[in-house]
């Protein structure tokens, strides 16, 4: 199995919570010899953001034109981000909710892959036909609030938005999910949620060596 860790949170462990679940998932993992595994930082890579540079790009590469620096770099930047996908069987993100929804970086990794011909298309009729439904997603998110009750969830951006992008558009199969929340909100039981969450991310990787022994 060939797995992709998408790592999106550059804050130290010792403060940002998703950064210890991407910590422990790989401390967890990293002895079973039959997974390979590459990590994509969204904070290492070079990931200019998207606009109207890229669709300039497009125009230049249909008509033989001369592309810019920028432009060149934008293209490499999402093709080594959709190249990335390609290779992967699974991918494993791990992410914080910041202000209601996900990093800006790592929205830039999901604008570079969402692209019609590549992780979906249209059919005849018009039909949105999903193009990587032969890929898993396990999703390691950490939210200092609650956000899991009826009154909190709708407002919530962040799982709720990579379910919708991963899954019902790209049609990934979600295999795992483990979020920890409410570390923030109280603080005074912040070790025991952050530490019942990071066991339950050592579980996620036992499974998945289990079945690739």
């Amino acid at each position: 199995m060939n797995i992709l860790v998408v790592k999106a949170n550059n804050r130290p462990a010792a403060e940002g919570v998703s950064s210890q679940m991407y910590q422990t998932f790989m401390e967890s993992i990293k002895d079973n010899s039959s997974i390979n595994i590459k990590t994509y930082d969204v904070f290492e890579e070079d990931m200019p953001y998207l606009g109207q540079e890229l669709f300039d790009a497009f125009g230049k590469l249909q008509s033989g034109g001369q592309l810019t620096d920028g432009e060149q770099r934008l293209l490499t930047a999402k093709q080594k981000a959709m190249d990335a996908v390609t290779e992967a069987d699974l991918i494993v993100f791990a992410f914080p909710l910041w202000n209601l929804t996900i990093p800006a970086r790592l929205q830039t990794f999901v604008d570079y892959i969402y692209s019609v011909g590549f992780t979906f298309k249209y059919d005849e009729n018009g039909n949105m036909v999903q193009l990587l439904n032969d890929k898993k997603v396990i999703f390691l998110n950490a939210r200092g609030g609650v956000y899991s009750s009826p009154e909190m969830a709708p407002i919530e951006m962040a799982v709720n938005y990579m379910r919708n992008v991963f899954h019902a558009t790209f049609g990934m199969e979600i295999v795992d999910e483990v979020i920890i929340e409410g570390h923030n909100a109280m603080p005074d039981k912040a070790d025991e949620i952050v530490a019942e969450g990071l066991e339950k991310v050592k579980e996620v990787a036992k499974k998945l060596s289990l079945q690739h022994v």
